[in-house]
């Protein structure tokens, strides 16, 4: 399995022309509109509401005219390659061009988010961005998702594309891929390092990884790149670079490092912007990414280790749904201390018995990693497709996603996770494999510590005799199992197109018959 992806070969090649003419992809949008979707999915959207009048404000946006082609093929960061065609999706890549601004704090960075931002200085930039859309224009849903790349492991990767891409593609979304980051442009220090093919092109930069194809792009740095983000999001609503389709909804999204930058953006940047109408967080740490000066790079391990604990505001009519594993509670992340009430606009589920990095995420590369116990292999990413779904629909008609308890922990200078006698955390978004365990899953690492050891946690065996204890028959064991399915998607927090990918964590072998 790759580390990265460069997919210019067949339907995912950056030089092949799309698949209809412009027009007759906005002939059968309209069509698609009148005949196969209720008359209120075609209105304008409510003054006030996410995407009427009174949310987005005016202002630059980026030029996407020019479809970025030849070299190597596009490159992503990516552990899991998936099939577009297959899926009945294309991918394009395009050129970013414009000012950016970027922004001062005014006042502090107060705990509760409300932050005063104001503009600053201005550059020059060249980013890119990657498209993933229908290649059938009918099947278009009017969302864009807006990835915030993950420069973590030093490449742009799209770490939300690879948890929830099933979700993304079923229900018809675009997704939009944004290097933000000057390091994913131009280089530099790589936070988390992972034995893989192709790590050696970590903290490259796109420039020097592919100069034929990347050449020509500029990045001014960190302290522009949530102006950047907006002026993507504002070509987009107005259709560029997505065929002209004008969206209805655009949602933008982060995990890990691009989550704490999802913290900074909807605190000091979208009161000024709107850009947004939802916001789709994974996996943030307690503090948020810091605003730097031009040609630096935002420096996460300061954040992580000095960084002031924020909340989001809430004042703001976007919404944010906010995942968070287990490990992230606590550890270098320590989101615990972060933690913030439900409310109108808010909605946190912490999701028992998994990992920041897990072995669905790493994909092949997790036979690479030893941190004396293997990694977690738990279904966060059946639980971020549920969250996903449940965003959207909270943008469409309102009814905000499931409500969660709070995974238990014990306060303190450094907090903990309540656990039970086998090991298992207490509390949060349950699902089969926490609640039917035939392993134990957990936040915690194994017993070689290393930066990436402390985000992917582990899974343990039950012994058989423990097994035997909870488990009268292997039948038993799947009858219950199975029952967990269904109380997981009677709560909200699985889908049921997404019943088959849970029931396959199931472990009946273990069991004794």
């Amino acid at each position: 399995m790759k580390v990265h992806d460069r997919a210019d070969q067949g339907a995912l090649s950056g030089n092949r022309s799309r698949s209809a003419p412009r027009w007759r992809r906005l002939l059968t949008l309209a069509l698609t509109c009148i005949v196969m979707v209720p008359l209120a999915a075609c209105l304008p959207p409510t003054p006030g509401e996410p995407g009427g009048p009174g949310g987005p404000a005016p202002g630059p946006a980026a030029d996407l005219s020019q479809e970025l082609t030849g070299g190597n093929g596009a490159f992503i960061g990516t552990a899991i390659p998936v099939d577009l065609a297959q899926a009945g999706y294309v991918q394009h890549e395009y050129a970013a061009t414009g000012t950016a601004t970027s922004y001062q704090a005014v006042g502090g960075l107060s705990t509760d988010g409300r932050w005063n931002f104001q503009p600053d200085t201005t550059a020059p930039y060249r980013t890119r961005v990657l498209v993933r859309e229908p290649a059938d224009a009918a099947r278009l849903s009017g969302t864009v998702v807006v990835e915030w790349l993950n420069v973590s492991g030093g490449v742009d990767a799209d770490a939300e594309w690879a948890n929830v891409h099933e979700e993304i593609i079923r229900a018809g979304h675009i997704w939009v891929g944004v290097s933000a980051q000057r390091l994913g442009i131009e280089g530099g220090q790589v936070l988390v390092t992972l034995p893989a093919a192709g790590s050696e092109l970590a903290g490259k930069g796109l420039k020097a990884i592919d100069p034929a194809r990347y050449g020509s792009l500029n990045h001014p740095g960190d302290g522009f790149a949530y102006d950047i983000f907006t002026q993507v999001a504002r070509g987009l609503r107005a259709g560029a670079a997505i065929g002209g389709t004008q969206p209805r909804k655009i949602i933008a999204a982060g995990q890990s490092q691009s989550a704490f930058a999802m913290v900074t953006y909807y605190n000091g940047v979208q009161p000024l912007t709107g850009a947004f109408d939802g916001f789709y967080v994974h996996s943030r740490g307690a503090s948020s990414l810091p605003l730097v000066g031009a040609g630096q790079n935002a420096e996460l391990t300061s954040a992580l280790l000095a960084g002031s604990t924020a909340t989001f505001r809430t004042d703001q009519a976007a919404p944010v749904m906010d995942v968070q594993a287990e490990s992230d509670l606590t550890s270098i992340l320590g989101s615990a201390k972060a933690r913030q009430p439900d409310s109108d606009r808010f909605r946190l589920w912490e999701v028992a018995g998994t990992a920041h990095a897990d072995a669905h995420l790493l994909g092949a590369n997790a036979q690479n990693v030893d941190c004396g116990a293997p990694i977690n292999d738990g279904p966060l990413h059946v639980v971020l497709k549920a969250a996903l779904h449940a965003l959207e629909g909270w943008l469409t008609t309102g009814q905000p996603p499931a409500a969660a308890p709070r995974i238990t922990t014990d306060d303190g200078l450094f907090p903990s996770v309540r656990r039970d006698a086998d090991g298992i955390a207490l509390g949060g978004v349950r699902t089969p494999p926490v609640d039917v365990p035939a392993v134990v899953l957990s936040g915690d690492p194994g017993p070689k510590l290393s930066p990436i050891c402390l985000l992917i946690g582990s899974t343990k065996p039950l012994d058989a005799s423990r097994l035997a204890a909870l488990y009268p028959s292997r039948a038993d064991y799947e009858q219950r199992y199975a029952a967990g399915i269904e109380a997981a998607i009677g709560a909200g927090f699985v889908l049921t197109d997404d019943r088959s990918a849970l029931a396959a964590y199931a472990r009946p072998d273990l069991v004794a018959g």
